[in-house]
């Protein structure tokens, strides 16, 4: 008789499993971080929502982890995980432009992420449905960190101020925002390239 290693096959899915709690918690931690931000002239509610949102981000980066540990990997996750981290950036991104961490010419940055974003969601639904897939490249994967990155030195913004030079923290963030949206450019052509190559083939069929 031969014993197989159970830990190999997938578990049943299941919507309480740890992976799939800690993305629930970080799209419950986002309107917390939107209140936060309300008081922009408080800074502890700064330190408060940069540390709820650096908790968030941790997240990100372990219910993946534990997924692939735990053989708990679900259909439910896969699709909350990315939604999770859209809300988060694209929530804070709006209150940091409200409040003006983020003018002028900057809030541009802001705009070329988001509408990335709404175009990828758009295109990735329809790449789904076609059943074209397109693998998260490592460009990919360093564009969603230099995003949190930067949102999170432009949370800090005056709070940043007591460990550096005045404006530096907000300063910083904001040459990290624009290198994300030029990163966001990039990896954004690649979804476009492959819908585009489909509608080819198609239209070249019909």
């Amino acid at each position: 008789m031969v014993l197989k290693d159970m830990s190999v096959f997938p578990r049943k899915m299941r919507p309480l499993s740890l992976p799939n709690v800690l993305t629930y918690a970080r799209i419950a931690a986002i309107p917390v971080v939107v209140a936060l931000l309300f008081w922009p002239g408080e800074v502890a509610m700064r330190w408060y929502a940069l540390a709820l949102y650096a908790a968030a981000g941790v997240t990100d980066y372990l219910d993946g982890y534990l997924a692939r540990l735990y053989h708990e990997q679900s259909s439910l996750g896969r699709m909350l995980d990315p939604i999770a981290d859209k809300l988060l950036v694209a929530a804070c991104l709006l209150m940091l432009v409200a409040d003006g961490t983020i003018r002028s010419w900057s809030i541009w940055a802001a705009i070329v992420i988001l509408s990335r974003e709404i175009l990828v969601s758009g295109l990735r639904e329809f790449l789904a449905e076609v059943k074209v897939s397109v693998p998260v490249s490592r460009l990919a994967k360093w564009k969603t960190a230099m995003q949190l990155v930067a949102v999170g030195f432009l949370i800090a913004g005056p709070a940043g101020d007591a460990l550096l030079p005045t404006d530096w923290t907000r300063l910083i963030g904001l040459a990290l925002l624009w290198v994300a949206a030029i990163l966001t450019l990039v990896t954004g052509y690649d979804y476009m390239k492959a819908s585009i190559q489909h509608l080819v083939v198609e239209d070249e069929r019909s």
